[in-house]
């Protein structure tokens, strides 16, 4: 398998990248800068176990961590860990946007990360020979639905989701108040675009602006080339009763462009600036009450917690004029999969596990993940999550919306999101038009699906 890796790493045409968050995420959601990576412990020599759960020993864990919003709560719980196991838990944390080409230079280490992620069934494509069968494990098990479960070719469980996010547009309810609106006022498309542009329109006597930035800087790019584009993939896959495809059609790209155009005309800044706006710019604009829109998922609950109450925050849906506009929920789902590397020893594949499942079964690790992480995990010994944002969603789902699906981890490669993003960058700025926006989404659809599966 090693030499697959190294195959791999010299081959030009990567599968997909990791990318969020969420965010991002996504996704699941990366938005900030990530520390540099540490050491991890040696790895111990010797092959995997085929059968289930190892007997646990003297392994350690070495957790290539995706989320870097999410470093200082992995660390103090790593911590937590060992202090009360004897376990070592390495924690290292990728740089947003790096995760996949961070994995591949980690595995080709002889201390390879022994707990690792991917974000679906193509990001499982470069990594199904690395991932340990989890089917006969305890966490395995402890799964509110197998759906949470990402299966290989074989049937085996290679990967088990463990964090569960939405991400919609964020509104700052006080200022959409002073703006003489209530979120009750937006249920579709329509009703967006007249806020919005009638916020615009006094921007001035307001004193704040309709959306946040759509910053297209490479930290802030993934909520519209990965997120954004989620909705026009969605309404197609439903529309033509299907979950994946070697070539989309962009039967909803013009609703794409629609939604595009509202976000970058009535901004906080004038597009051509966009290119280099990031995604702290978005966030703290935001913050600064400069905005009453903010595209983003439920991983920022814990950082706009900390000056607004539950009360000032909502998240709407990304409306964007298809589909049932008034039975849409927020987009609901995940790309975030944790798999153990089945080459570590069958020490660390067992401690590997055992950190896995005290993380989302134990009173300090569900607590860390509920409170600290703003995280619902699929788990049945799940506790409630304190996020705002999570119980809107759940209030939404409740009254019978749907919760519109995560299908980005379906494109099909970073590559293709890079070239997208790249099309929508130049059509805000001016430079490119929306034929090229149209081109990027469809024609080099087709072409990165053949690379990915050639």
């Amino acid at each position: 398998m090693k030499k697959k890796l190294i195959s791999a790493l010299l081959s030009t045409a990567m599968v997909a990248t990791l990318i969020t968050g969420c965010g991002s995420s996504s996704g699941a959601a990366n938005d900030t800068a990530a520390p540099a990576a540490s050491e991890a412990a040696e790895k111990t020599e010797g092959a995997a176990s085929e059968a289930a759960t190892p007997a646990a020993g003297a392994g350690k864990v070495y957790y290539l961590n995706f989320k870097p919003e999410a470093d200082a709560a992995w660390q103090s719980l790593a911590k937590a860990y060992t202090d009360e196991t004897g376990t070592p838990v390495t924690v290292v944390t990728a740089a947003s946007g790096e995760y996949e080409t961070t994995l591949q230079s980690e595995m080709a280490k002889s201390d390879a990360p022994t707990l690792f992620q991917v974000n679906g069934p193509v990001g499982l494509a470069n990594w199904a020979d690395y991932c340990y069968d989890l089917s006969g494990t305890d966490i395995f098990s402890n799964l509110t639905s197998e759906d949470y479960a990402l299966k290989n070719a074989d049937g085996g469980v290679a990967g088990i989701a463990y964090v569960i996010e939405s991400y919609g547009i964020i509104t700052n309810k006080t200022l959409l108040d002073k703006a003489g609106y209530k979120v009750e006022d937006i249920k579709s498309f329509d009703d967006l675009k007249k806020v919005a542009e009638d916020i615009t329109a006094r921007k001035d006597e307001l004193g704040f602006a309709a959306f946040a930035s759509t910053g297209m800087d490479s930290s802030s790019d993934w909520r519209f080339k990965t997120h954004l584009a989620n909705l026009p993939i969605y309404f197609e896959y439903q529309a033509d009763g299907i979950t994946s495809t070697d070539a989309i059609k962009g039967t909803y790209l013009d609703n794409y462009k629609n939604i595009f155009d509202l976000y970058i005309n009535n901004s906080t800044c004038e597009p051509k600036e966009l290119s280099a706006k990031t995604a702290d710019d978005a966030r703290n604009e935001f913050l600064d009450g400069k905005a009453v829109f903010y595209q983003n998922g439920s991983w920022e609950y814990s950082s706009l917690s900390e000056k607004y109450s539950d009360d000032e925050l909502a998240m709407i849906p990304i409306y964007i004029g298809a589909g049932d506009e008034a039975n849409q929920g927020l987009c609901t789902g995940t790309e975030n999969y944790w798999c153990v590397n089945a080459e570590a020893s069958e020490d660390d594949i067992a401690a590997t596990i055992d950190f896995m499942n005290w993380c989302v079964t134990s009173e300090t690790g569900t607590k860390a993940m509920a409170e600290e992480m703003g995280f619902t995990i699929p788990f049945k010994t799940a506790v409630t999550s304190p996020n705002a944002f999570v119980k809107q969603d759940q209030a939404y789902t409740e009254a019978g919306r749907t919760p519109v699906s995560w299908n980005f981890t379906t494109m099909p490669s970073e590559e293709w999101k890079n070239a997208l993003g790249s099309a929508l960058t130049a059509y805000a700025a001016g430079t490119g038009d929306w034929d090229a926006v149209k081109s990027a989404f469809v024609d080099n659809w087709a072409t990165e699906y053949k690379l990915a599966n050639e």
